[in-house]
């Protein structure tokens, strides 16, 4: 039996490997790989960089939407997984044909990705789970990978605000066969849950 994953890890070597606009462009699944998915400007790669104690390791932008690729980063060397950033969904100001595009993306990956281990799927603490949030994780029950609900932004609501949501999202998230039952609260600001994200990642990793 292999020694657990140890969240120093994240503190060794990590890289960026590629962007993959089309399913062709994938890398090989040689080793588990780790989604995070969510609406733009959700806190995606503000979340990536702070689990991955890096500043500029995924891009972020004040522009919702520019994340149009699956991008892949390799971590560990030598390579254990790696951790695919999604394409942000539900950008409004998106062309039709764009959103269409990225669906069908985000859909083909998810569906037909045997080396995914599980996706977190990230939800505004200041906004609940909207229905686009809904139907991605309808998309997840029907492709049968287990995912994860995490909260982000945590500490840009007050406390009570933030249970009140918590409650909601975690009431929600038991109605989907293919949704872990507890709920991860994060700031990247303020590093809160991202001890524990890194535990969730490093467990679905060897699951």
């Amino acid at each position: 039996m292999t020694a657990p994953l140890h969240p120093k890890l994240f503190s060794g070597p990590i890289s960026f490997l590629k962007s993959a606009p089309q399913l062709q462009f994938l890398p090989d699944p040689k080793v588990p790989e780790i989604a995070f998915a969510g609406r733009s400007n959700v806190g995606k790669s503000s979340l990536i960089n702070a689990m991955t104690n890096r500043n500029g390791l995924a891009r972020t932008s004040n522009t919702p939407g520019r994340t149009q690729e699956l991008n892949f980063f390799d971590i560990g060397d030598p390579l254990i997984f790696r951790i695919c950033d999604m394409p942000g969904y539900g950008y409004a100001k998106a062309p039709p044909k764009v959103v269409q595009k990225w669906r069908f993306l985000i859909n083909d990956y998810l569906r037909g990705r045997a080396v995914l281990k599980r996706t977190f799927v990230l939800i505004d603490s200041r906004h609940g789970i909207k229905p686009v949030d809904e139907e991605v994780m309808e998309m997840l029950d029907k492709a049968a990978v287990s995912y994860r609900v995490v909260l982000t932004k945590a500490d840009k609501v007050k406390q009570e605000e933030l249970d009140v949501t918590a409650a909601k999202v975690a009431e929600i998230a038991k109605k989907h066969p293919a949704a872990h039952p507890d709920l991860l609260l994060t700031s990247s600001e303020k590093k809160q849950g991202i001890d524990e994200l890194r535990l969730a990642v490093l467990e679905a990793v060897q699951s």
